[in-house]
């Protein structure tokens, strides 16, 4: 069929584009497709070859940290007394407190003290006017002297009436009538020394006495004031030797406690200072309270210091060790490298081998009383054994390690002794202190691990 004769339906109109055909189209999906794939391929690849380089790296990196030593601070264990004691906040509180006041109403005469001095029992401190009591004084004397010329008189009648009875000239009832005369001027009389005595007593009350030995404080009311019986305050004296102290123990650490006194009588007790480091005074346990407290389920303690010094004040927070036990020969070791994980406590130790090479070494360890920067060990450790104290973080077993010794602080150990205990690293230039020392505003948990 010639172009001419062909139909003119199957001839495209003119101007429209003629679609490619199906086949072409899908083939050409087809590479696209595969240089996608390819394309995610390649980046895949990529990323693995880089996450392998990354782990090698580190790898590389880790076997070049593990044969190089790792540095560290040692301190030696040592051997020493140490005390085991309870510890709890306590409260000083005068032995004996006083607020005195007037016994008497008047005007306040100029005091007899300077405030915040030393005052003994009986000292005068204080004067009210006088002179109303004096009077009234004066006045009951009176009465009494007239009381008494009447019962002279009235002896004397009753001696002549009996006489004139006696001999018949007077009648039974006059002598009655003069003998009841004498007992009533009789009993005026012992009303009368009575009021004496009621006045002389009010008298001697004008005149107000410490009734206790103590440090006297500021006082309340000033010369001049009316001061009203039995009521106004004149000033507090608190006796400052010896002074308490109170405090509380938890229920459950209270049978010790008072099997322990029973036992011995006496229970020594120190006082710290707030921070828990300077020693303040020594002491002894008093007693304890007769019953629990249910709110708290505590029980309060009574603790007696002599206070020589007064370096002990009414209502100061005090931190109390109670010594329940002596250890002369306690293993101690530094509480910077006691570390604890599923196991319980352990410490890390360095051994020395014959060819000087020292390696990281864990160790078990049971803890008796964890004392700040110093912990007292029931076993684990034997003295003159090195612990880490810093650089333990990076350790493994078996790690080899370069030791250097950790700077030590000296402190005054329990009993006078001088231990040498352990310090943190890099805390040598902290202040001195005593055992028990180095807690953080009484933070630290010191009680004994049953």
């Amino acid at each position: 069929m010639s172009f001419e004769s062909t139909p003119e339906s199957y001839l495209p109109a003119s101007g429209e584009p003629q679609q490619p055909h199906p086949r072409k189209r899908y083939g050409v999906r087809i590479v696209v497709y595969l240089l996608l794939a390819c394309a995610v391929v390649f980046a895949v690849w990529r990323i693995y070859q880089n996450q392998q380089a990354a782990r090698k790296q580190s790898a590389d990196q880790a076997a070049a940290l593990i044969g190089r030593p790792i540095p560290v601070q040692v301190i030696a264990v040592e051997q020493r007394p140490m005390p085991i004691f309870l510890t709890a906040l306590g409260t000083v509180t005068p032995y004996m407190s006083v607020t005195v006041k007037a016994r008497v109403s008047g005007e306040l005469e100029p005091v007899k003290f300077t405030e915040g001095q030393q005052v003994r029992q009986g000292e005068t401190i204080m004067v009210i006017d006088p002179r109303p009591y004096q009077a009234a004084l004066d006045q009951a004397k009176g009465t009494l002297a007239h009381d008494q010329a009447l019962l002279k008189n009235a002896q004397a009648e009753y001696a002549r009436y009996k006489a004139l009875y006696d001999a018949g000239v007077v009648s039974k009832e006059t002598m009655q009538t003069d003998e009841a005369a004498e007992g009533q001027y009789e009993g005026a009389i012992e009303a009368d020394k009575a009021a004496v005595e009621t006045a002389q007593l009010q008298l001697n009350w004008c005149t107000i006495q410490s009734p206790i030995n103590g440090r006297i404080g500021l006082r309340l009311v000033d010369p001049g004031n009316i001061i009203t019986a039995n009521t106004t305050n004149l000033v507090i004296i608190n006796q400052f030797q010896p002074i308490a102290v109170y405090f509380t123990l938890p229920e459950n650490q209270l049978p010790q406690v008072l099997r322990k006194l029973a036992a011995e009588k006496r229970l020594p007790v120190d006082a710290y200072d707030r921070g828990d480091v300077q020693k303040l005074a020594e002491g002894l346990l008093l007693t304890a309270d007769n019953q629990i407290d249910t709110t708290t389920g505590t029980d309060k303690l009574k603790a007696v210091f002599d206070n020589k010094d007064q370096s002990l004040f009414p209502n100061q927070f005090v931190n109390i060790h109670l010594v329940l036990e002596d250890r002369p020969n306690a293993v101690v070791a530094p509480s910077a490298a006691i570390q604890t994980g599923l196991q319980g406590s352990y410490v890390w130790t360095v051994d020395t081998d014959a060819k000087g090479v020292s390696t990281a070494r864990i160790q078990p360890v049971k803890v008796a009383l964890a004392e700040g920067q110093v912990t007292i060990l029931d076993s684990g450790l034997q003295p003159g054994e090195n612990v880490v104290v810093d650089g333990a973080e990076r350790l493994r077993p078996g790690q080899i390690v370069t030791v250097s010794t950790a700077r030590q602080q000296t402190r005054q150990g329990a009993g006078g002794q001088s231990g040498g205990p352990f310090a943190a690293p890099n805390a040598a230039a902290q202040p001195a202190a005593q055992p028990g020392a180095g807690k953080d505003t009484g933070k630290h948990d010191k009680r004994e691990r049953q």
